[in-house]
């Protein structure tokens, strides 16, 4: 196994971290969830540049690179929808386009393929990473009993909803609508698949 793999295969474990101490309602708690996602989320570029630069780009990473960010992302969304931070229709939404995918993945693998994450498919993450971290700093500052500055330039930066209120819904609505054009977009690249040719 090359290095680049072992980054995304860690990915796996750090998001069964995050899911461990999100879980845990207490700053500490929080705090170590949002550590661990981010680490997950740089690993993300990481592995992908290392590929790269190294020339270790293989079917195993083209398959397993895509697989661990759905499973970080989504645990992450389903975690601030029960928090009332994302509506439940939004994440139902992502939650669809990444099965969808990943069973179009499952479908070239089996006539030989790789279908591997396209650009618009990056932009996605990037923006679903960027809401997310922004989210769990929130939460994270939330469960602070006296947030100083410069936190408290943060926690108004990333507060979810009211007057000054824009980074969060900008990049859900971003996240949203590159969520549904990127999952077109691997749709309709894989019709010859799906046609069984």
């Amino acid at each position: 196994m090359n290095l680049p793999n072992a980054i995304t295969i860690s990915r796996l474990f750090l998001t069964a971290g995050f899911i461990l101490f999100v879980a845990w309602e207490s700053t500490w708690g929080h705090f170590v969830a949002l550590t661990l996602f981010i680490i997950a989320a740089a690993s993300d570029y990481i592995d992908g540049w290392l590929a790269r630069k190294m020339n270790l780009v293989t079917p195993l990473g083209k398959l397993l690179d895509p697989l661990a960010d759905k499973i970080l992302v989504c645990s992450a969304f389903v975690f601030l929808t029960a928090k009332g931070l994302c509506p439940v229709w939004i994440t139902a939404l992502i939650l669809a386009r990444e099965f969808l995918v990943t069973g179009l993945r499952q479908i070239a693998i089996e006539a030989g393929h790789v279908l591997a994450a396209d650009r618009l498919g990056k932009w996605k993450t990037t923006f679903q990473l960027t809401y997310l971290i922004s989210g769990l700093i929130w939460l994270t500052l939330e469960t602070m009993s006296s947030v100083k500055f410069p936190l408290t330039f943060f926690h108004s930066l990333t507060k979810p909803w009211g007057d000054g209120a824009w980074l969060l819904p900008i990049t859900l609505t971003l996240a949203v609508v590159l969520t549904v054009v990127s999952g077109w977009n691997y749709l309709w690249s894989s019709r010859y698949l799906l046609r069984g040719k």
